[in-house]
Order: C-alpha cells, then sequence, then structure tokens
C-alpha cells in the first residue's frame, strides 16, 4: 500500500488551524504536489486507489491516478478526524478560550473527544475497520490518500504503536508511505517522504 497524505490545502491565513472535516480544496502548492507524486509513481503497477470523501483527498487521488485509468474509490470513513467544535477554529483561540479542555486533549491525546466530535480512538475504529475491508476486498498494489491524523492511525496499527505516541510521526502534506505485507504481519518501508513538499 502507498499511503499519501493529500497536497497542501487552501485557506485564507496561515494560522494553525483545526481542519479536521472541514471540506477544503487543494492550493496551487497541494496540486504541485499532488502532480509532483503522479509523476513518482507513474510506473507502479497500481490496482485501485481510495480516498476519502473531503475534497482535498478526492482531488489528490484523482491527480495521481492521471491517465491511468485506475479507479478511484471514495469512502467517507477515510475521513479526518472531526474536531466537533473546534472545527476550523485558530490553536490560539482554542489555548484561549478553552485552555482546560486543551490542557485535558494534549494529556490524552488518544482519547480526548473534543465536544461534538471524535477521539482518535474513535478515529482509529472506523479507520482500521476500512483498512480491513480494502486489504481483504484488494489484491495486487493499492494506493490510499488519506489524512494526516488517519495515516498516523494506519502508522501507529500496523506498527503496533499505542494512540499516545501519534504524534510522534510527521505526516507533511504531499508524504509518501509504504505499507508492505508479509506472511509475518505488516512491514513499514517508508514514512513520511517529502520528496514532493516544496
Amino acid at each position: 500500500m502507498y499511503l499519501i497524505r493529500h497536497g497542501k490545502i487552501k485557506f485564507e491565513d496561515n494560522q494553525r488551524r483545526y481542519i479536521g472535516q472541514l471540506d477544503l480544496p487543494l492550493s496551487l502548492e497541494g496540486i504541485q504536489q499532488a502532480q509532483c507524486l503522479e509523476t513518482i509513481l507513474k510506473d507502479i503497477d497500481i490496482g485501485k486507489v481510495y480516498c476519502s470523501d473531503l475534497l482535498r483527498s478526492q482531488q489528490t487521488a484523482q491527480i495521481i491516478a492521471g491517465n491511468k485509468a485506475i479507479p478511484v474509490i471514495v469512502r467517507k470513513d477515510l475521513r479526518e478526524i472531526h474536531m466537533g467544535n473546534w472545527e476550523g477554529r485558530t490553536f490560539s483561540h482554542i489555548v484561549k478560550e478553552y485552555p482546560e479542555e486543551f490542557k485535558a486533549r494534549g494529556a490524552d491525546i488518544g482519547y480526548y473527544r473534543v465536544a461534538g466530535g471524535e477521539s482518535f480512538a474513535d478515529c482509529y475504529k472506523r479507520v482500521i475497520d476500512a483498512f480491513h475491508e480494502i486489504m481483504n476486498s484488494s489484491s495486487g498494489t493499492i494506493l490510499l490518500v488519506g489524512h494526516a491524523g488517519v495515516n498516523r492511525l494506519l502508522l501507529c496499527y500496523v506498527l503496533g504503536m499505542p494512540l499516545a505516541n501519534l504524534f510522534r510521526m510527521n505526516q507533511d502534506y504531499g508524504s509518501l508511505n509504504i505499507i508492505a505485507t508479509r506472511k509475518s504481519g505488516w512491514q513499514v518501508k517508508l514514512v513520511n517522504e517529502t520528496t514532493c513538499r516544496r
């Protein structure tokens, strides 16, 4: 499985925000990252491409699929974590307006649930269920265009890492990870390759 984070997104300012399931398009830089990935992967025999139903994931997947006539399968269960009441808000706003909640989430990153949203444990359940369905119904090489949180959860799963260690791995915009299947289980061959990051 070639596991990719979508390209950089387009938003009005450069402040750090909780994006979650906001449906934002790729920026010009994000489109260029996806085009770069398409070039890098053009000689790989990819059987199927999966992505979430969020626009940034679909756009990246469509660009990478390019002219190969590969089916792009859109799945809602591959969406990024839902950040509830924090969706779209800046980190600085949350720290100021919800200091106790911000601190509590930091202390229990895997299981804290923002009001109206998901915990990473909630997201993990649906993403890993989707991962097993995809792997059990596919053969050959698969490409999955995910999100920062989704990809980290998949990598935690295949590496047997606890959710508390989720943020020990970077997932930059347009990054590439490779997960291989072995008789003994999964093997992570590449993490957060950022050749296409500008």
